[in-house]
């Protein structure tokens, strides 16, 4: 497949990018500072784009010709909180302008919890969580990255209002151990997982028509 990565020098960007060039497919890596790449991953396409503020025609030139999108964009911090909306409504505005129609983006776990202007009365609890994640996991992650997880849900909502092809992966707690693909999926709550099985399950789903319009929870 001709896929373009976003954001491909980020933890599960750069995951991605190492796996669909580990299975043969043909490869865009978009990057704000492409220098950051390691040479193992330098058989892609790179095209540098700063999706904080992104130009269109390079997004457009960058993803013309793909079948699909794979984005690891997100905030890594309250402060940088924004870039996902942001980011991900340039992305569907280029992916509207080639006739590009799959997307697959990483979310959070926590975000269906998750009140933000657009939806201010959420569910107060994920049915699926646990007695630890209810009353400890999950408030503390709200209370630590508020605004991250406010920043994805309103990308999430762009997706949902948008006429393409997604997907959106909802992982815990991020880790830099080894691909295992021996993770759960269709989960809620749970405690943690390797970034590079997230990039693993964002590609798996390119071959499942029917996570089409889905959210996925993913968990080891």
């Amino acid at each position: 497949m001709k896929l373009a990565i976003i954001a491909a020098t980020g933890g599960v960007g750069e995951q991605l990018l190492r796996q669909a060039l580990g299975a043969g497919h043909d490869v865009t890596a978009i990057a704000r500072n492409p220098a950051k790449l390691p040479a193992a991953v330098r058989d892609a396409r790179i095209v540098t784009a700063d999706m904080a503020g992104p130009q269109p025609g390079v997004l457009e030139a960058a993803i013309a010709g793909t079948d699909a999108v794979l984005s690891g964009l997100g905030p890594a911090s309250n402060s940088s909180a924004g870039i996902a909306t942001r980011g991900t409504q340039a992305i569907v505005a280029a992916m509207h302008a080639t006739g590009v129609k799959r997307l697959v983006v990483i979310s959070a776990a926590p975000v269906g919890t998750m009140p933000y202007p657009g939806r201010p009365n959420p569910p107060k609890h994920d049915p699926g969580e646990g007695f630890f994640m209810r009353h400890v996991g999950t408030p503390v992650a709200r209370a630590a990255f508020g605004k991250v997880y406010a920043d994805l849900a309103e990308m999430e909502d762009l997706l949902r209002d948008s006429d393409l092809d997604w997907t959106a992966v909802r992982p815990p707690k991020l880790t830099n151990k080894p691909l295992t693909t021996h993770y759960r999926q269709n989960v809620h709550g749970g405690w943690s997982v390797p970034r590079a099985d997230v990039a693993h399950l964002m590609l798996a789903v390119l071959g499942r028509p029917e996570t089409i319009g889905q959210v996925i929870g993913i968990a080891s």
